[in-house]
């Protein structure tokens, strides 16, 4: 097993004055993979512990995405360097109720199938609350679960996840402080998040069987995990906010052994992240300057040259007037810097001065390819910067990663196969299809996989809106390649690692094209986790070009866009395209070419908005964001950063 001081990890000791406003103990990684390994091992080394004193090691568990890696880790210690699981007694959270055991979206199945059935565990130490009860028996039912986990002595390590509400394992809010295993009611939040897994809200159970918090809290260690922007907002409320029913999260603050680990992004919300200034000393870099000006400019309302040293002063930065000399040095410093990110030239501007701008002029017209990884990403998320490259000359080219079969409802498919089948009414083969696959909807359960000839017919569907989208926008058809990345193509919401084939597919792209600059999604919130396969997919290749020492690649910039999911702050922006009206109702229409996901998306996320009004308000706030800060005022704006090879 690997020694936890071999390992590159961003957690660092910090003094007491930095960590003055968190309320629980916080640890902050690199990215989730070193924060699952640091938690795996921590639960290895006490599984080896226990052994060693001949005792059971009792262990809390939690399903969902977050543990999955450190679940990964410990099936890797078990195989790799030979850990037992013979003397661990483990309890879930939790269990969808009503629910069979063998359902796919049973927490049975998740557990098995992450760990499990690759450890030498004892079936009979293995307890996860059974959602196949009758309504009759699950109050009893409840009171011999915590009654067995009493009997073991009690958990020695409770692993947890957050939820949006902040809720901890299936606990609410208004959950209370000491409540115990029992029957209870999801929040619409809760079933919301969830839809994805079940292929739509209206399949998530509206109950399940949890430990309660009073139960939870009784653990004698809580390591609780966040990763990803999209849980900042909430981390940062249960670590540093008050202690109430409607965050149950916050009740780990009464826990005398209570980590949170969380990778940076988690973390991005805590003051001594986001405004480091305000709780101890800095050491003031240009990104720092550049955040901090901004931060006071929107906090105080005021546009950022008009700054002063006492605006400065009295919130937290006298240390940064003291370095530089003046509110007036550091704002026109800022107010440059944000002012050169902004072209309406994405491209590079042909036969002008680029020492101040984002892209180079030279060449001219360039080679842009675009990483899409739905076939509707590139619209939706930059659109507009599509249509400005088409629209000054360069040769445009859009790679669809993934087929988004899964994303498409079923009577899209029977309407395209009525077209079809009314267009060729003497193709027997083709009615005998159609009824088959009518046959196969018909008696489809919610959540079921689709067979893979449907999973082709709603592949197929999504190709040709992106081919509809890249028409409009002007993108020649032969410019779209439709990759349909394997990793991606388990008919599931949950994925296949990344292999070899995804990698290979993506570098026989660059090194066809050998693009002069590449756009690819830097959306890491995306909930189902795609955006983040494809872009270390791309990053896969790129490195293997480098390596390689082809030249074309070194002399290629990345640029990583948002905007499907969240958008990049202000601060971060190196490039920032203006939209005008009439640009921003062509991007609209491109989008509207997706008809398969107009109206209700398949998989909605927590914004019930239709992915053209999310995309349309966020531009706009985006250019209000700017304006207010001091610069030119426009209808909305898209932003991009450059992705650094070094």
């Amino acid at each position: 097993m690997q020694d936890l001081a071999e390992n590159p990890l961003k957690n660092e000791p910090l003094d007491m004055e930095t960590l003055k406003f968190e309320k629980i103990n916080t640890h902050i990684y690199e990215d989730s993979q070193n924060a699952s390994w640091y938690v795996a091992n921590e639960i290895a080394s006490l599984i080896k512990q226990k052994q060693e004193q001949g005792q059971k090691a009792v262990l809390g568990l939690a399903t969902g995405s977050t543990p999955t890696k450190v679940y990964d880790y410990l099936v890797q210690f078990h195989k790799e360097n030979g850990l037992s699981f013979k003397n661990v007694v483990t309890f879930n959270l939790d269990e969808y109720f009503p629910m069979s055991p063998d359902s796919i979206h049973s927490y049975v199945r998740f557990m098995n199938e992450h760990l499990f059935d690759h450890i030498d565990i004892d079936p009979h130490n293995v307890h996860i609350p059974d959602g196949s009860l009758s309504k009759e028996e699950i109050r009893k039912y409840c009171l011999d679960y915590e009654e067995k986990i009493q009997n073991v002595g009690g958990i020695d390590i409770q692993v947890l996840g957050i939820g949006r509400t902040g809720h901890i394992g299936f606990n609410e809010p208004g959950s209370s402080l000491h409540s115990k295993t029992r029957l209870v009611r999801l929040d619409r939040v809760t079933r919301l998040d969830a839809a994805s897994d079940f292929f739509g809200e209206e399949n998530v159970p509206r109950r399940a069987i949890t430990m309660g918090v009073g139960t939870i809290m009784e653990a004698k260690r809580i390591i609780i995990m966040a990763w990803g922007e999209g849980k900042a907002p909430i981390v940062q409320q249960a670590v540093e906010g008050k202690i109430k029913e409607s965050v149950p999260a916050t009740f780990l603050q009464h826990h005398n052994n209570c980590d949170f680990v969380l990778d940076g992004a988690a973390s991005s919300f805590l003051t001594r992240v986001k405004t480091p200034w305000l709780v101890t000393e800095c050491d003031w870099d240009e990104k720092l300057i550049k955040t901090a000006s901004i931060w006071l400019s929107e906090k105080l309302d005021k546009a950022i040259l008009k700054l002063t040293n006492e605006d400065y002063n009295e919130h937290g930065m006298g240390s940064l007037i003291a370095e530089v000399g003046s509110a007036e040095q550091i704002n026109l410093s800022v107010f440059n810097q944000l002012q050169r990110t902004i072209t309406g030239w994405p491209g590079g501007k042909p036969n002008a001065d680029d020492s101040q701008r984002p892209e180079r002029a030279q060449p001219h017209p360039k080679t842009s390819l675009i990483f899409s990884p739905h076939p509707d990403d590139d619209v939706i998320s930059m659109g507009g910067t599509l249509l400005r490259l088409v629209d000054q000359g360069h040769n445009v080219h859009v790679a669809y990663q993934t087929s988004g079969n899964i994303a498409v409802f079923d009577d899209e498919v029977i309407r395209f196969l009525d077209f079809a089948t009314d267009v060729q009414k003497d193709n027997k083969e083709l009615q005998k299809k159609f009824k088959e696959v009518r046959k196969f909807l018909a008696s489809k359960k919610p959540g079921e996989l689709d067979s893979p000839e449907v999973q082709n017919f709603k592949g197929l569907i999504r190709k040709g809106e992106a081919l509809a989208a890249c028409r409009y926008c002007g993108v020649p058809e032969e410019n779209a390649h439709f990759q349909n990345l394997p990793f991606y193509e388990t008919g599931a919401v949950r994925k296949k690692p990344l292999s070899e084939e995804d990698v290979q597919i993506t570098y026989d792209l660059l090194n066809k094209l050998k693009p002069h600059q590449i756009f690819a999604a830097g959306d890491l919130s995306d909930p189902h986790g795609t955006h983040r396969v494809c872009l270390d997919v791309i990053f896969k290749a790129i490195q293997r070009l480098l390596d390689e020492g082809s030249d074309w690649i070194r002399n290629c910039y990345v640029w990583l866009y948002r905007g499907a999911w969240q958008e990049w702050d202000i601060a971060d922006m190196e490039m920032a395209v203006p939209i005008g009206p009439k640009d921003m109702a062509r991007k609209i229409n491109a989008i509207f070419k997706h008809q398969s996901q107009k109206d209700s998306a398949m998989f909605p996320g927590n914004d019930k908005r239709e992915f053209w009004q999310r995309a349309e308000q966020r531009n706009k706030d985006t250019a209000n964001r700017y304006n207010q800060l001091g610069m030119a005022e426009y209808e909305a704006m898209e932003g991009f950063v450059r992705y650094h090879f070094e």
